[in-house]
């Protein structure tokens, strides 16, 4: 059974900066994509970022281009997402997906197959 593990949120002011982290319980080299999504109060959930198996290649939206870092580590089951410059309008819940098959933009949630519980992510001075 897969379980993914969101780690990391928390109260931060704006301009701050928040590194939030995703353990799996199995071997997540064969997710061809690991990604981050949000959903603020109110709003649908939106993709954050999504990293491809090896790690090279990366996604990101339009909103948080040249702000946030996403990175995995195969050998260590782990997915992160370096948060820097934050906003008050990103305050939300954070979840860590993982996708057997996406494809290009990676960034439709119908795509991915599991999901963490998520990391509430609070930007508030």
């Amino acid at each position: 059974q897969v379980q993914l593990v969101e780690s990391g949120g928390g109260l931060v002011q704006p301009g701050g900066s928040l590194r939030l982290s995703c353990a799996a319980s199995v071997n997540i080299y064969p997710f061809n994509a690991m990604a981050w999504f949000r959903q603020a109060p109110g709003k649908e959930r939106e993709f954050v970022a999504t990293v491809l198996r090896t790690g090279s290649s990366t996604y990101y939206a339009d909103s948080v281009k040249g702000r946030f870092t996403i990175s995995r580590d195969n050998a260590k089951n782990m997915v992160y997402l370096q948060m820097n410059n934050l906003k008050s309008e990103e305050t939300a819940i954070y979840y860590c997906a993982a996708a057997n098959g996406a494809i290009w933009p990676y960034s439709s949630e119908y795509e991915y197959n599991y999901w963490g519980q998520g990391t509430q992510v609070t930007v508030s001075s």
